[in-house]
């Protein structure tokens, strides 16, 4: 099959790296697949696609400009598959293959779009979607949303065309990976996130937790984006500063997970974290916050807390920490359940999509 993933940008993000995987994949098993970008910057995640022969459409540099529409029904012609990930892509496409007939796919990344507060979308996106020939979300939560906001019932038509296949990662990658010598730790007991500094994420909560615990207590906050000048000031006014450390954006991730004690993933919501799975791979016990889309993947098997409570999380980093054999069963029963999200398992199911249209 030739196959086209359309995406607003190849930065480092849970839609951008189910992109990547899939084009790698999915040519590995022998399938013809480039990838479309509104944002054409240079990223790490283009040139290891570059590096397979995979070939990358760069459209401009921003993300809603109207003149994509045609430039994309020129590169669709081309393809069987066209598959969309993001806003602004699924609308795009959607009105690019009007009298062009290709077969669309999309990918709902997310439980919560902030433009389905807007009762304008609303019309916009019952147009949308009945254009695509399946929708996939990424957790069955973000399946239930989707269906809520479009107003479908258990018969109507289009809901037969929505389904869900769970994100997933290189578990093995995760697990094996070898800690990184440079943030070696002796004495401190370190709690890493792996997240963008986004509206979704809550390392507020994270931060004001390191601040009630003992010294010998660190954070790794991995990631960046807008909200890191209001993360600054709160490590500064919880006083934590010696404790807390910034490590930017990261392309060793897997390293950078083996070398903490603990991995977390504070959010106000989510669709499926990948990071999620990803800390639950390492081998390391995960801890996430009660919300709609890491509430299914850790309940029972990692340890969850009450949303934005500091005190609560605090408490269970330090239980791990003072308890051995707690931490052991915890990280035990987090690799067990990473195993059930493998990217392979996730990758298959998609052709499998592809394949039946």
């Amino acid at each position: 099959m030739k196959i086209l993933q359309i995406i607003t940008s190849l930065k480092i993000g849970g839609a951008e790296h189910v992109v990547v995987h899939l084009v790698k994949l999915l040519r590995q098993r022998g399938h013809e697949v480039d990838v479309a970008v509104f944002n054409g910057d240079e990223t790490t995640f283009m040139h290891e696609l570059e590096a397979t022969g995979c070939k990358i459409y760069k459209l401009g540099s921003g993300f809603y400009d109207l003149r994509y529409i045609p430039r994309l029904r020129k590169i669709m012609k081309e393809y069987d598959i066209i598959h969309t990930h993001n806003s602004s892509p699924q609308l795009f496409a959607a009105i690019a293959n009007i009298r062009l007939g290709k077969k669309l796919v999309t990918t709902e990344h997310s439980t919560n779009n902030r433009k389905r507060e807007h009762p304008m979308f609303s019309f916009i996106d019952r147009w949308m979607y009945r254009r695509y020939d399946r929708t996939v979300t990424i957790s069955k939560i973000a399946e239930e949303k989707l269906c809520q906001y479009l107003g479908l019932g258990a018969n109507a038509p289009l809901r037969s065309r929505i389904l869900t296949i769970n994100n997933g990662v290189d578990v093995e990658s995760f697990f094996h990976a070898e800690p990184l010598a440079q943030l070696a730790h002796e004495g401190k007991f370190v709690t890493v996130m792996v997240a963008g500094f986004r509206e979704a994420k809550d390392q507020d909560t994270v931060i004001r937790a390191m601040a009630l615990l003992p010294e010998e207590y660190e954070l790794w906050l991995v990631g960046d984006g807008v909200r890191r000048p209001e993360l600054e000031t709160l490590i500064r006014t919880q006083k934590v500063e010696s404790r807390v450390k910034l490590l930017g954006i990261r392309a060793d991730v897997p390293q950078i997970l083996k070398s903490a004690d603990v991995t977390i993933m504070s959010s106000h919501w989510e669709g499926l974290s990948l990071s999620n799975i990803e800390g639950m791979s390492s081998g390391k016990p995960f801890i996430a916050s009660n919300v709609n889309g890491l509430k299914e993947v850790t309940d029972g098997y990692g340890v969850l807390f009450p949303h934005a409570d500091a005190e609560a999380l605090a408490g269970i980093i330090r239980q791990l920490h003072d308890s051995p054999a707690y931490y052991q069963e915890v990280a035990d029963r987090c690799y067990l359940r990473a195993m059930q999200f493998d990217i392979q398992k996730m990758v298959g199911e998609y052709e499998q999509v592809y394949s039946s249209l």
